[in-house]
This record gives structure tokens, sequence and C-alpha cells, in this order.
């Protein structure tokens, strides 16, 4: 049986933006919770906790020197609305709220290691 490989190895990184870890890929657009950030801008992720392509993988302790993810801002927005319904029995009682979360929007332009 012939082993298969895939054409496109993708190159791929963790990196941590606030309080929250991302596995991003090049090429791909991400929705995560807002972050301050000109929409329109490059942003540099400074915390790159792993880096993997298709010769190497380097692990940080706890970051991986030398390595940068650049973002491109695509959008500062609202995300999908989340609704809740309360509902107490026998009292006619029923009442419906809902939000929606800040989310920034960016694509992944290069990931760098060293």
């Amino acid at each position: 049986m012939d082993l298969i490989l895939p054409l496109n190895i993708m190159k791929y990184a963790i990196i941590k933006i606030g309080p929250f870890q991302y596995t991003v890929e090049e090429g791909k657009e991400y929705s995560v919770p807002k972050f301050e950030a000109e929409e329109g801008k490059n942003f540099d992720a400074a915390e790159v906790l792993m880096v993997a392509d298709d010769k190497s993988t380097s692990f940080g302790k706890p970051t991986v020197a030398g390595a940068k993810v650049s973002l491109k801002i695509v959008e500062q927005g609202k995300g999908e609305k989340v609704t809740s319904k309360i509902y107490r029995a026998k009292s006619r009682y029923r009442k419906t709220s809902g939000h929606r979360k800040d989310v920034t929007t960016f694509t992944v332009e290069k990931i760098s290691s060293k």
C-alpha cells in the first residue's frame, strides 16, 4: 500500500492573544474575541508558543525565540446574536434577551521562525 502525502504541507503556529491561545495557519481568516488593534493595519503576534512546518517543529519555553506571526486586521465588528429565554411556569412570565459579542477578524499573512 502506498503512502499518499498532501501536496500542500501546512505551516501553522500556536499564538497567544490576551488570555486565549489559537492554532493558526497561513492564509486563513479567524474571528476571535475583540482585542485592541486598528482595522486594516498589520499586527504582529509577539507570543508565539509553537511553530510547525513540513520539516520541523519548534516549541517555546514559554515562547519560541525569534518567531513571529504577521496578522492583518480585516474587521472590528460584532459576532452572531446569542439569545436566551426565561420562562416561569403558571405565572405567564416570559422574557427574551440577547447580546452580540465584539469580535476581531484577522487573516494570517506570514508565519516566520528565526
